[in-house]
């Protein structure tokens, strides 16, 4: 089967994509010696795991779920971290799980025990309390009043020297689609609050955000980073991307089933900005879309930027032969929600139903959470091999809303 076979919607994960990242960290890894796990709250489509697996050295996971993924389907080192543990699912991760991370000094003193007897390496997250992100307030752990880590001074009035000789390693992450600078700013205060502690430390975790991969990163000042911890500690060095390991690697394509106007051209998709890629509202950020262009950079029938005119505006959209897309249309999801809007695009051509989309950068923080609000079909999951064929891995029905609920 070939893509264009495929029944929408549908995620298309490319097998050459992967590998083209894989190599990347592979590199990393081999020339810095350090140790790189996929992050699977960002990707976890298993029928990959094999693969990723020829390249990386294991998973990290959030709970238990995600720990039994990565222990069934990758086989490798599973670590784990989470805000909090049940008690009742600590003996199960620890059968599962290497490495335990915890958040906080109670959660420490409360299963360090636990974790030495089974004979694992236990770790505590830090908070350094260096925000170097913009407008990803969401995603900014060292924000104000935020829950994850510890900060230093929580650390010396609450960890006992019995509690930190039981430590193996000390974890943080505080980085979301950022380049290496902004990691060579954290570790410097990291070292500058946490450097006697770190000499006492067998690993340090980096956590993720790195966005390795992506064109134009400083690989070379993340390898100096990463050799500057192992050469000043002697302490084993662990990243745990997500996006770079899936960046760029997948599409979700869809239909366009209508096409309404309310003071613009509204495209009425089979695929939800609510459902199937909630970060679009979250984060919130428009998507990339093939053969598509953004109308606030693109001249309109006026001259000025399309996204001078305000929606609603009789002009939007209407183009003249200045602009290489003047066809301007509103893309949309099926749900009752109002807000279910993907964002504005810009056409070539006019837009008819029947026409196939293809939104781009989809293999990541997209099938991990979709959700089947107002009953919507969930998109099937396909692998794309590098000879172009295409593997439906998973496809879903009415059984899948009915069971959740």
């Amino acid at each position: 089967m070939r893509k264009e076979q495929l029944k929408t919607p549908c995620f298309v994960v490319r097998e050459e994509g992967l590998r083209r990242n894989l190599e990347i960290l592979k590199e990393v890894r081999i020339e810095t010696g350090c140790k790189i796990l996929l992050a699977q709250k960002a990707f976890s489509m298993y029928r990959v795991y094999p693969l990723i697996g020829q390249y990386l050295d294991g998973t990290t996971a959030s709970g238990l779920y995600e720990a039994k993924l990565g222990y069934e389907e990758m086989g490798k080192e599973n670590h784990i971290f989470s805000p909090a543990y049940k008690e009742e699912e600590m003996p199960e991760i620890l059968k599962l799980c290497g490495h335990i991370v915890f958040n906080s000094p109670a959660q420490v003193k409360k299963y360090k025990e636990q974790v030495k007897r089974a004979g694992r390496s236990m770790g505590l997250r830090i908070n350094p309390e260096c925000s170097t992100q913009e407008g990803h307030a969401i995603y900014d752990p060292c924000a104000p009043f935020s829950r994850l880590g510890t900060t230093l001074e929580k650390f010396e009035e609450e960890m006992s020297e019995e509690d930190i000789s039981a430590l193996d390693g000390l974890h943080f992450h505080t980085l979301c689609e950022q380049d290496s600078n902004d990691l060579a700013k954290t570790l410097q205060v990291v070292e500058e609050k946490f450097g006697k502690y770190l000499h006492r430390m067998k690993w340090l975790n980096f956590g993720g955000g790195h966005h390795i991969t992506r064109p134009g990163y400083d690989i070379e000042l993340l390898k100096r980073c990463i050799r500057h911890m192992q050469e000043t500690y002697g302490a084993e060095v662990y990243l745990e991307p997500g996006e770079a390991v899936a960046l760029n690697a997948g599409e979700l394509i869809t239909e366009v089933l209508e096409i309404v106007e309310n003071g613009m051209k509204i495209a009425i998709l089979d695929a939800s900005a609510a459902c199937h890629m909630p970060d679009v509202l979250e984060m919130p950020y428009r998507p990339p879309l093939k053969d598509a262009g953004d109308p606030a950079e693109e001249n309109t029938g006026n001259g000025g930027p399309a996204g001078s005119n305000p929606v609603g505006s009789s002009s939007a959209g209407s183009g003249t032969a200045e602009c290489a897309r003047p066809y301007v249309y509103r893309l949309a999801g099926l749900t009752c929600l109002a807000g279910d809007v993907i964002g504005d695009y810009s056409f070539a051509q006019p837009l008819k139903c029947g026409d196939r989309l293809e939104f781009q950068d989809m293999a990541i923080y997209t099938m991990v959470k979709t959700n089947t609000f107002n009953g919507m079909r969930l998109p099937d999951i396909v692998l794309e091999r590098e000879d172009g064929t295409c593997e439906i891995v998973k496809t879903f029905g009415y059984g899948d809303f009915k069971a959740r609920l």
